[in-house]
């Protein structure tokens, strides 16, 4: 059984099912989910010197660093997991690698909060390629009994990354304003944030080029569930696209053959959202926000009406799985704390202890990057170990990750000391992220090989609208409504901070619901894929 691609000297797929070439790609896919997040994390030490540049609100950095960048990445995702499904995925990584490196590079050339959010745009557009088609990739290239860990691997990179990010941002910020404290003497007049943009976006393009060398496994080889090359990719994930990008979505439905009813119902569904949308604009200001977290949900909804028809097997062995909804509420329940609090910490610190960007940037990102590593990558292995005894291991690791981060998050927030709050910051990056790889491989377990990079597209979706498009903003606006009582902006910031942790609580319930119901659906997923017309 000769792997897809049939280079020359190729081995065979046996071979390559947990082999040094596999390890290979496992590192050299690291490094790219390293560079998706510096790109997209150093924003958290860039975003004082941006508001007093730009002139912008917590709330509006919150929509920089969350929705701006997580409706394009949410909505996105879809179609180009599902281009993952049916393409070559090495390629559409190196593609996604190269475009999304340019637009971080492009955003040092902003100018305006307008510039910078379109820019933003177009990372989340770029990094949607990634994770579908990498973890759909590690899951060919490595047998299920592992897969946890080296989806946990994979993940590390979000912490190192991350970490690298605050790092470079805040040593960048303090060289560049020492080389050119006049910001007039600088080339093309870049000041230190714009100029640490460019630094950590142009490595990218070269990063692209190495990423377009590695090989192509087949399809479901790890699981002897192999899956024939689709005649036409393109087309296919086109479908996906018209059925999540709004005004479009009416064409998806009426390609998948969508009746009256469905109209109306899409219809309706759209004009609600749009009522809810305004009535929350009323209340709480930012159109913004919920004019894009709207399209988000109508997107969302639109794809899923139009799944229903388009593939059925799918469809049932998602939406008609409880431990699959109770999944891509839980976990993600959790991304919208360790999104929050990531990013928000940079500004706390700066805030209430008076450090400067360079130690903060050390301390925190070197912290979050090691223990980053530690935390995720234990989570995928404790999942693995844990799964020969539990069928429920994916659960109770992410149940064991909230119950952590809880007190450990209350305690970063009002230790006044703050050597006790790197250490804090350090644990919390430890403990906090040990969900990551067991929600990716408790959602591929749940569906059949075709459609993995499907399924992680739509926890990656929840994950992304739930935690970044919510948290970070949502803790910057209640910063914003404390600042406005009189409140100083440090202790507006933890008030901020303290509200979002108690989305851990919805986290345990969720996961709890999800292994309750385990052993049932995946006893029935066969069963329940035939019955929906699967031919298996």
């Amino acid at each position: 059984m000769a792997v897809n691609e049939g280079a020359a000297g190729q081995k065979t797929a046996k071979d390559e099912i947990g082999g040094d070439y596999a390890k290979y790609v496992l590192g050299v896919l690291v490094l790219v989910y390293i560079f998706n997040f510096i790109d997209r994390q150093i924003l958290s030490i860039l975003a004082e010197d941006i508001k007093a540049d730009l002139g912008i609100s917590d709330a509006q950095i919150g929509f920089l660093y969350g929705t701006a960048f997580a409706v394009f990445y949410a909505v996105f995702g879809i179609p180009l997991g599902r281009l993952a499904d049916v393409w070559h995925r090495t390629r559409l990584i190196s593609i996604g690698l190269a475009f999304w490196s340019l637009m971080t590079a492009l955003s040092g050339f902003a100018r305006n909060f307008g510039m910078l959010a379109v820019f933003r745009f177009g990372v989340g557009v770029g990094e949607a390629s990634a994770t579908p088609a990498a973890a759909s990739l590690l899951s060919d290239y490595f047998a299920p009994k592992v897969r946890a860990t080296v989806l946990s691997i994979y993940a590390s990179g979000i912490y190192i990354g991350a970490g690298i990010g605050i790092f470079l941002g805040g040593a960048i910020l303090d060289g560049w304003a020492g080389a050119f404290p006049n910001p007039a003497d600088a080339p093309l007049g870049i000041k230190p944030w714009q100029a640490a943009f460019l630094a950590v976006g142009l490595p990218g393009l070269i990063m692209a080029v190495w990423v377009s060398t590695l090989r192509e496994p087949k399809r479901g080889q790890s699981e002897g569930i192999e899956t024939p090359a689709h005649p036409s990719p393109f087309k296919e994930a086109f479908k996906e696209l018209v059925a999540v990008l709004p005004p479009f979505t009416l064409i998806g439905l009426y390609q998948s053959g969508g009746a009256a009813r469905d109209y109306l119902i899409n219809l309706g569904t759209g004009l609600g959202i749009a009522f809810i949308a305004w009535g929350l604009t009323a209340w709480i200001g930012e159109p913004l926000q919920w004019a894009a977290l709207g399209v988000g949900i109508y997107a969302a909804f639109s794809w899923a009406q139009s799944l229903a028809r388009r593939d059925p097997a799918a469809f049932q062995l998602m939406f008609g799985s409880k431990t699959f909804i109770f999944t891509v509420i839980g976990f993600p329940s959790i991304a919208f704390v360790t999104y929050g609090i990531g990013f928000w910490a940079v500004p706390f610190l700066i805030r209430v202890h008076g450090v400067s960007a360079s130690e903060v940037g050390t301390f925190i990102g070197l912290g979050a990057a090691v223990g980053g590593w530690i935390g995720v990558t234990m989570g995928g292995v404790l999942a693995d170990k844990l799964q020969l005894r539990y069928t429920g291991s994916r659960y109770i690791i992410g149940i064991a990750a909230a119950a952590l981060a809880l007190p450990v998050g209350l305690l970063f927030l009002f230790t006044d000391n703050l050597w006790v709050a790197y250490v804090l910051s350090f644990l919390f990056s430890a403990v906090a992220p040990m969900w990551v790889g067991p929600s990716n491989t408790a959602v591929i377990d749940l569906v059949l090989p075709r459609m993995r990079a499907i399924a992680i597209a739509l926890i990656i979706f929840m994950s992304t609208f739930v935690g970044l498009a919510l948290g970070p903003f949502t803790m910057g606006r209640v910063s914003d409504a404390m600042v406005a009582t009189g409140m100083s902006d440090g202790d507006a910031l933890r008030t901020g901070m303290l509200v979002g942790l108690s989305m851990l609580a919805l986290a345990i319930a969720m996961l709890s619901l999800a292994w309750k119901n385990l052993d049932h659906d995946l006893a029935t997923k066969l069963d329940r894929a035939r019955a929906a017309g699967e031919n298996i």
